[in-house]
């Protein structure tokens, strides 16, 4: 037995020297495992992009107040993640406020952790005796939202077990679906909604997990 440990030990070391770290492209297709990732994220963010400035009730909207500047100020709510896996549907929404953004059709309004911030740092202005008071900033002179958007990520998870018919097979199935919708905030009407789906499929061999 002990002739082996030693023979052991060196395989152990050989696997291990054969693991590696390197960097790979964001954009390429991911298929590690059934989980929702980068792949889905990116497609779900993207299609919801194309489709609000495609929409022609995003254009613009007008009332007084806002001057010459007629384009929708938007504020991005929240993405329930109503799946039963742990996801952070703030990126999916981080992705389309910076695509909307960089687009120039569209003006964001601070979401709540920028309001935070905003509040802190008026606050500190008006009481801290630090700032010149020519220059501290006050509160009551932000713009408006014209409308907000909000949505659910859902999912429909399905396993088959191993039967004769496919050869012994297992199949896993899971399937996403993104809804997305804008509302008028005066009018309370929704001015857009679209959603995305997404389905993958697993088939796993007889041998294996």
């Amino acid at each position: 037995m002990k002739k082996f440990l030693p023979l052991f030990v060196l395989a152990t070391l050989g696997l291990s020297a054969c693991t590696s770290i390197g960097y790979d492209d964001p954009d390429k297709v991911e298929t590690v495992n059934m989980k929702f990732g980068s792949t889905d994220l990116q497609s779900m963010a993207d299609a919801m992009v194309q489709s609000l400035l495609s929409s022609p009730n995003l254009q613009y909207i007008d009332h007084s107040g806002k001057g010459d500047d007629k384009r929708v100020v938007l504020l991005t709510g929240n993405v329930n993640n109503r799946t039963s896996e742990h996801i952070d549907t703030s990126s999916i929404t981080d992705s389309i406020r910076t695509a909307l953004l960089k687009s120039g059709r569209i003006r964001l309004a601070a979401t709540n952790q920028g309001q935070d911030e905003l509040g802190t740092q008026v606050r500190f202005q008006m009481e801290s005796g630090r700032v010149d008071p020519n220059l501290i900033r006050q509160f009551g002179k932000q713009i408006g939202a014209d409308a907000v958007m909000y949505g659910n990520l859902r999912s429909i998870e399905k396993s088959k077990d191993r039967n004769l018919e496919d050869g012994g097979r297992k199949t896993d199935d899971v399937y996403y679906k993104f809804t997305l919708e804008v509302v008028n905030i005066e009018t309370g009407e929704v001015i857009w909604i679209d959603e995305k789906e997404i389905r993958k499929s697993k088939k796993t061999g007889l041998f294996g997990a």
